[in-house]
This record gives C-alpha cells, sequence and structure tokens, in this order.
C-alpha cells in the first residue's frame, strides 16, 4: 500500500525519513493533491541506470529501423554507385 503523506508532515522530517524503504517510497501531498517523492537513493539511481538502458535501446532500435528502411529503399529503387555518393555528400557539404 502506497505511503501518502501531506506535505506539513515534513515539519518532523526524520518520521517520514524513516517510512522510506527500497520499494517503498513516501508520496507527498500538498493540498490533497500528489506534489512529491521521496525514495532511497539506490533505488533512485538503480531507476536511472534502467532509464538510460532504456533510452539506449530506443536509440538503437531507431537506428536499426533507419537502416532496414535504406535498405528496402535501395532494394527498391535500386542502388547507387561510390562515385556518385561521394560527389553528393561533396555538393551537400560544400553549401552548408
Amino acid at each position: 500500500m502506497p505511503n501518502i503523506k501531506p506535505i506539513s508532515d515534513l515539519r518532523n522530517y526524520s518520521a517520514v525519513l524513516e517510512d522510506v524503504t527500497v520499494g517503498s517510497p513516501v508520496y507527498l501531498t500538498k493540498n490533497g493533491h500528489g506534489c512529491y517523492t521521496i525514495m532511497d537513493i539506490n533505488e533512485q539511481e538503480e531507476m536511472s541506470r534502467k532509464a538510460r538502458k532504456y533510452d539506449k535501446v530506443v536509440a538503437e532500435l531507431e537506428v536499426m529501423k533507419m537502416l532496414n528502411e535504406g535498405l528496402a529503399s535501395a532494394n527498391e529503387e535500386g542502388w547507387i554507385d561510390e562515385d556518385s555518393m561521394r560527389s553528393h555528400f561533396k555538393e551537400r557539404f560544400e553549401n552548408e
């Protein structure tokens, strides 16, 4: 069951902090609405690590999707030779 307390309980913050454990954060409310969360730092660091890993996986999937789209396009429309590719990028970077 979530541990929910009004923010005014922070007047006695040591009592609030005693209720914080890994997997059991304390949620603080202000005027009856959720406002803040107090959690164990180890749990927060683990969540951050997982979020970074998730972001990396999403980026990898996006790159793979783009590569597959490029492969499909090349198979449908034909491949270009190396000289055409070099001249395309040379022109592109000279115009920037």
